[in-house]
């Protein structure tokens, strides 16, 4: 994992801060979004990880241990696949970064053997996740096997039943899931209840947040542990492409961690970067500047300011706020965010299994179904676009099924 122009890995602070995704400011703020926004009794757990992840960043034995676990055990690199049945279909080239071939099916491995490795180096036992799709949940339960420390698992009920078989892969990996009842019963409650047990064990426990939010230094934390998929991709891209970059880089966006670990790779160049969210939970264009679960970013919110509830036929983005070094793309302008409909994800669902034989989780199939309507629009004819196919869709097969035979 390396970001400088020479190859050699900059110091945290150090470096790339005049870039478009650098480092954050001292106060943790991607220009206006970011910060911390916590209780008081967390800010020392906040300051510790802050130094503990400074200190790791820097140390290249940390590295040699993370970029090899990436390597045996999550079974890091994932390949970038040519779709050519859909590029065909579509008449524009696309590219299929497949993170779905991880070990546990997604992206979120990247993450969580990195957090899990802090965890240790901080002295802690006990790791507490929250999921909505499962799979953050899933791949922080095997990383806490592999390290030996205790897990919880916080879910809101709703999910829960949405995908049932990732909570049974959970508790055999070892973790509890503990289901969330509060409010609407998904991913912000599940956020809300970890953040209590945080606070109520942070002396022994470590946070282990799945995505690019969450107070200072989560958002930069996760975003550089995902780094790996944009600096594979962008290799990989140069490569296929002569020595060039993709016209389009193009991903789902909830929480946004896999945007952002694609988008690292590729900020400097001159690729357009193009988030997909929910049409149900689009924080950037519906929502307003807000704080939630840490830190300072775009939500969706009544008249009121209260937040609002979001909606996607994906668990994984059903989310009313988005991360904040994402707001501050779309602010800059460097990333744009569109959305589409639950119907249009779905039809992407069964596109991508029939054309290529790759069922792809609920979460990238957004991606998918833009590209897939946007093709010959907003998408040149003929233009290149690589997509991050951040999971694998076995997960996510039941529910679509119901939904297809009018069950649910």
């Amino acid at each position: 994992m390396t970001d400088a122009a020479d190859g050699s890995r900059p110091a945290p602070g150090s470096a790339v801060e005049a870039t478009h995704m650098g480092d954050p400011d001292d106060r943790g703020r991607f220009g206006d979004f970011g910060g911390r926004f916590v209780p008081e009794s967390l800010v020392p757990a906040c300051q510790e990880l802050e130094a503990a992840f400074r200190a790791a960043w820097s140390d290249d034995a940390f590295h040699t241990e993370l970029d090899d676990r990436l390597r045996t055990y999550a079974g890091r690199p994932s390949p970038v696949t040519e779709a050519e049945n859909l590029s065909r279909r579509l008449g524009v080239r696309v590219l299929l970064k497949r993170e779905d071939l991880n070990h546990t099916g997604s992206h979120k491995i990247n993450n969580v053997i990195g957090q899990a490795l802090l965890t240790r180096h901080m002295g802690k036992k006990r790791l507490i996740a929250e999921t909505g799709a499962g799979q953050h949940g899933v791949a922080a339960a095997t990383a806490a096997a592999l390290f030996d420390l205790d897990c919880v698992v916080y879910m809101g009920e709703v999910d829960v039943e949405r995908q049932a078989l990732n909570v049974f892969r959970m508790e055999l990996l070892g973790a509890e899931v503990r289901p969330v009842s509060s409010g609407s019963r998904t991913l912000k409650d599940a956020i809300n209840e970890a953040m209590r047990d945080w606070v109520a064990s942070v002396e022994t426990t470590h946070y282990c947040i799945g995505s690019v939010m969450g107070p200072h230094p989560y958002p930069w934390m996760v975003r550089e542990l995902q780094r790996v998929i944009g600096d594979e991709a962008r290799v990989q891209s140069k490569e296929l492409l002569d020595g060039g970059d993709p016209d389009l880089v193009v991903a789902c966006v909830g929480g946004g961690s896999n945007a952002a670990g694609i988008f690292a790779g590729f900020a400097e160049g001159p690729a357009r970067l193009v988030g997909v969210q929910p049409d149900g939970g689009a924080a950037i264009g519906r929502g307003l500047p807000g704080v939630v679960h840490g830190s300072a970013s775009l939500l969706l919110q009544d008249e009121h300011g209260q937040v609002s509830e979001a909606h996607s036929v994906s668990a994984g983005l059903d989310y009313p706020g988005v991360g904040p070094e994402h707001a501050h793309l779309a602010a800059t302008g460097r990333a744009e965010y569109v959305t589409v409909t639950d119907a249009e994800v779905l039809d992407a669902f069964e596109l991508l299994s029939r054309s290529e034989g790759i069922i792809p989780a609920l979460e990238p199939a957004h991606a998918i179904a833009w590209v897939a309507r946007e093709a010959g629009g907003a998408i040149p004819t003929g233009a290149t676009v690589l997509v991050n196919l951040s999971g694998r869709g076995d997960k996510d097969a039941e529910q679509v099924m119901r939904i297809r035979k009018g069950t649910r």
